[in-house]
């Protein structure tokens, strides 16, 4: 019993988190309960030892290690060395893993029935195996989870049955992702939630350990790994207590029951003993099988391991270099600093001129600015002014272009009236014409009738002379009357003519000659005489006829007495 009390130690992984990747992983059981019947135990289990992984390759280093390390190691590396060295006497001394295991009922996320299930706990890796029966070396699935899952004992019963009360338990994922199990007993259930919440430190010491190794990789990480590490493997050492007074009681429960059925005698406990040594015998001869396969596991492990710190070591050489890399990166960066800081200066001072310029060009802009706004109000004023001037200008223009059509109106005005005047102009030349001509018969008529009178003057004065006694040889006779005989009849309308005037009385049947001045008649002149209007009688009327002529005034043409009216 002293061999199986054994158990498997950390894995690198979890220990030395810069060596995850290299350990495969190793399914060892813990010390079985078993059964207490024959009939009811499962046969007997093959061996199953998992090949090692295939090994990351690493990147080869700028310098061998062997090299850098003659060089001179420096106190991280001293610490990584320990840390290594630490690793394997936990592999040696096979401390560093116990495996949880145990039957569980877990219901399908399809159907949602509830399945016995052997479950496996790997607390150091946080790994959750489960098979169909405990003797199969096929895993049927893999419960995952890590540090953030959430993991309780459920209130509710689950699976229905009163038995399982208190016997249920959750784990729920962040990937949306939820398990639900169920133990034998409320103490088993218990030992299974405290072993799954022991591994979520375990895992959340790994990730910090991750965390830090890409940091420093400080030795007190390490430590703080190992720890988590040791208290998992006690919560399982104490959980596998309880899960398997869970099974004894499982198995009586199971050994009662068929013995009612077929009727048997009662068991003791010696007969209960034997087959768990049975059980444990073949346990044993499993775990030898497996304990010799992980003896090689970790040989090989370890050589990865040396491997690895070679490399730890030419990676330490390499921040070495860095760091004098990083001493001289300092240097020149204080320089550019010293450099930076004068130019900074020499920027400042001309800064400080240039804000001089500024002022100044501040200045002749407030005063250029000024001149515009002087200038714009001249210019605004100006515009004013031209406005002005442009409305005048219009205005002068329209009164010029009334003025032109007036003078065009009064000229057309004045081109009619001149016309017209000169076609007065030419009538009164045409009447002139006229009435000279007329004036020139009447002179002609007067001349004629001034010969006849004086031939008649002559004549009357030789009748005279000879009979005074005598009746007039004339006789006034009424023209208008038909009966008259045709003679020479005297007029009783006598003509003056005055040779101190200029004016000439003509009066002709009631027609009225108005006076003519010697401008219009030129040099005609008359002896003042009085004329007697009488008609000349032709010779050949005197022989022909003893009628006395009847004298008529010549017809006064209406145009000739219209026109004798205008000088």
């Amino acid at each position: 019993m002293t061999d199986s009390s054994r158990v498997v130690p950390a894995s690198v992984a979890q220990a030395f988190p810069a060596a995850r990747g290299f350990l495969p992983p190793i399914d060892l059981y813990a010390l079985p309960t078993g059964r207490s019947r024959a009939s009811a135990l499962p046969p007997r289990p093959s061996p199953s030892v998992s090949a090692p992984k295939t090994l990351l390759p690493l990147p080869p280093p700028p310098l061998s290690a062997r090299a850098m390390a003659t060089n001179g190691s420096s106190p991280r590396v001293r610490d990584t060395e320990s840390s290594l060295e630490k690793v394997k006497r936990q592999l040696s001394s096979g401390s560093g893993r116990y495996l949880l295991q145990g039957p569980l009922l877990k219901r399908s996320e399809t159907l949602r029935k509830w399945n016995e299930r052997w479950v496996i706990l790997d607390p150091t890796s946080g790994k959750m195996e489960y098979k169909l029966r405990r003797n199969e070396t096929a895993i049927k699935g893999t419960i995952l989870f890590d540090a953030s899952s959430t993991i309780t004992l459920s209130p509710v019963n689950f699976q229905g049955m009163p038995k399982y009360d208190g016997c249920c338990f959750y784990i729920g994922t962040p990937q949306k992702k939820d398990y639900f199990l169920c133990a034998e007993t409320p103490g088993a259930a218990k030992a299974w939630v405290s072993t799954l919440h022991a591994t979520q430190l375990v895992l959340r010491a790994h990730k910090e350990a991750v965390n830090s190794l890409a940091g420093n990789g400080s030795p007190a990480t390490l430590g703080t790994v190992a720890t988590a590490v040791a208290n998992a493997n006690a919560t399982a050492m104490e959980a596998t207590k309880e899960i398997e007074a869970a099974m004894k009681v499982s198995m009586r429960a199971a050994l009662g029951l068929g013995t009612n059925n077929s009727n048997e005698g009662q068991l003791d406990d010696l007969t209960i003993m034997k087959e768990t040594l049975r059980v444990k015998d073949e346990e044993l001869q499993h775990l030898a099988k497996d304990i010799r396969s992980r003896d090689a596991t970790i040989k090989e492990i370890a050589d990865k391991l040396t491997e690895t710190a070679e490399a730890a070591e030419a990676a330490a050489s390499a921040a070495h270099t860095m760091d004098e890399q990083r001493q001289l990166l300092c240097l020149e960066i204080e320089r550019l600093k010293q450099a930076l800081e004068r130019q900074i200066e020499q920027s400042m001072l001309k800064l400080r001129q240039s804000e001089e310029k500024v002022i100044s060009l501040s200045k002749e802009k407030d005063q250029l600015m000024k001149e515009r706004d002087a200038a714009f109000q001249e210019a605004h004023m100006w515009r004013t002014e031209l406005g002005k001037a442009r409305e005048q200008a219009v205005i002068q223009e329209a009164t010029i272009a009334r003025a032109e059509e007036k003078a065009r109106v009064s000229g057309a005005d004045a081109a009619a009236r001149i016309k017209e005047a000169a076609e007065k102009l030419h009538a009164v030349e045409k009447e002139k014409q006229e009435l000279l001509a007329l004036v020139g018969e009447l002179q002609s008529q007067v001349q004629r009738e001034q010969s006849s009178t004086k031939q008649v003057c002559e004549e009357r004065s030789e009748s005279c002379s000879g009979a005074d006694n005598s009746p007039p040889l004339t006789k006034h006779v009424d023209a208008s009357d038909d009966d008259v005989d045709k003679a020479c009849v005297s007029d009783s309308r006598s003509v003056l003519v005055s040779s101190e005037s200029t004016e000439v009385q003509l009066a002709v049947d009631g027609v009225d000659i108005r006076p003519i001045g010697d401008a219009e008649w030129g040099s005609f002149q008359q002896s003042e005489a009085l004329i007697a209007d009488v008609r000349e009688v032709s010779p050949e009327a005197e022989g022909g006829s003893l009628d006395i002529p009847v004298v008529n005034p010549p017809p006064v043409n209406d145009h000739m007495q219209g026109g004798a009216t205008h000088p």
